[in-house]
């Protein structure tokens, strides 16, 4: 837990005066120190500057990095990681011309996870999320936001919950609970939406609240999915219980969700690929991160999130994989900034700070982790490349050297 991290060739620390999450131009600023060195006691970032500048105290583990470059650990602020089964069938499906939502029509996307799901054990869900973590973390992301979601009836909601609050206990990443019960309507409520909606309401939120299950709620506000009425009293009730709002909003259509999301102070919005000036307008007289999810658009060849007019309209923007077996199924962060940046004319520089910084905002953990700063946990990843710009430049690549998880080395 007490460590010297010295000789790092580029210790980027995205952030130095403490801010919560960066916006605009700013994005662009690393604050990148040469030959730079970290001092870390009990897991949190005591000093941070040059090498020569630093005098560790005697007896303290040393990490030479020997010219290596630093970053904060990944924050991933939007993923699907727990869920059994594939849907590979359907990736040949879309290569043949199908769309997401004609797949979904014919029994595929979101209720074929929900089947596998409601099918598995604790266990089972517990055994392979796990394993994916794990790869997360080889990959740089120390930091995982995890929603139920396939699940979609009281008693599968609540295994996924547990074994996501299992893996928050004892995974060796940070992991961030959401309930996500409004990710569709399962088969058993088709002509009925509105029981599902008070099923939500009047049974698991009071449940999943009672027992802090959750930090957020998020809602797929969506055409065919929850309408903003809907949406809205799901998202009031989940206050009431403790829980924060969060929104896919805007992925297939704009129907207002963004604005909603606004109106309703949820920490961030999610997919944004059909993003309005409307949108745009609500999400700067607010205080939500807009978050947007390049590996989806990627994968289902659609369209991607305007990223360059939400930095250029002053918006704090964060990135995301949206880890999920239908339409994003990759985990690496990584791979997430370089799509960023050939794809939606992203910078590297505003590509990591999405990344790190402003993927905590989204999860309201900025003051905890997301920069490398003192009075921050010890979340450090080193990289075997010569500059920060490599990492996305030489793509589909696992750079990573070591990855320190509040102070401590980790050995997989």
């Amino acid at each position: 837990m007490n460590l010297f991290i010295k000789n790092i060739g580029q210790l980027v620390t995205v952030a130095a005066r403490g801010e919560p999450f960066k916006a605009g131009a700013d994005m662009r600023e690393l604050h990148v120190i040469e030959n730079g060195a970290v001092l870390i006691e009990d897991g949190i970032i005591r000093t941070v500057g040059p090498t020569a500048e630093i005098s560790p105290p005697n007896n303290i583990d040393v990490l030479d990095a020997d010219g290596r470059i630093a970053l904060p650990g990944f924050v991933d602020s939007h993923t699907h990681t727990v869920f059994a089964g594939s849907r590979e069938n359907e990736f040949a499906m879309r290569a043949e011309g199908k769309s997401y939502q004609e797949i979904a029509a014919s029994g595929g996307g979101i209720i074929s996870t929900m089947t596998a799901t409601r099918a598995a054990s604790k266990k089972e869900l517990l055994h392979t999320a796990e394993r994916r973590i794990n790869e997360m973390l080889r990959h740089g992301t120390t930091t995982v936001e995890i929603k139920s979601g396939y699940g979609l009836n009281p008693e599968s909601e609540i295994k996924m919950l547990e074994v996501i609050n299992i893996l928050r206990r004892d995974s060796l990443a940070t992991i961030v609970p959401t309930f996500l019960g409004a990710h569709a309507f399962p088969p058993e409520f088709k002509g009925d939406k509105q029981g599902y909606v008070d099923l939500i309401i009047n049974r698991m939120l009071p449940y999943i609240g009672e027992r802090q299950f959750a930090t957020f709620c998020d809602v797929f506000c969506d055409e065919g999915y929850f309408d903003l009425r809907q949406t809205e009293n799901i998202l009031l009730e989940a206050k009431r219980h403790g829980m924060i709002p969060k929104l896919h909003a805007d992925q297939l259509s704009a129907i207002g969700a963004t604005k909603l999301g606004a109106q309703l102070n949820a920490v961030s919005v999610d997919h944004l690929e059909h993003l309005t000036t409307d949108g745009i307008e609500a999400l700067k007289k607010s205080s939500c991160i807009a978050t947007v999810l390049p590996g989806a658009s990627f994968f289902l060849n659609q369209p991607y999130a305007p990223a360059r007019s939400i930095i250029e309209a002053g918006i704090p923007l964060a990135i995301a994989t949206d880890f999920n077996p239908g339409s994003a199924m990759c985990f690496s962060m990584p791979m997430m900034i370089t799509i960023a940046c050939t794809q939606m004319n992203m910078t590297p520089e505003e590509a990591i700070t999405a990344a790190t910084l402003n993927g905590a905002a989204a999860l309201g953990l900025s003051s905890e982790i997301g920069s490398v700063e003192a009075g921050k946990q010890a979340d450090i990843v080193l990289y075997d490349v010569p500059h920060y710009r490599f990492l996305p430049y030489h793509y589909a690549f696992n750079h990573v050297w070591r990855i320190v998880k509040n102070g401590t080395v980790l050995e997989f």
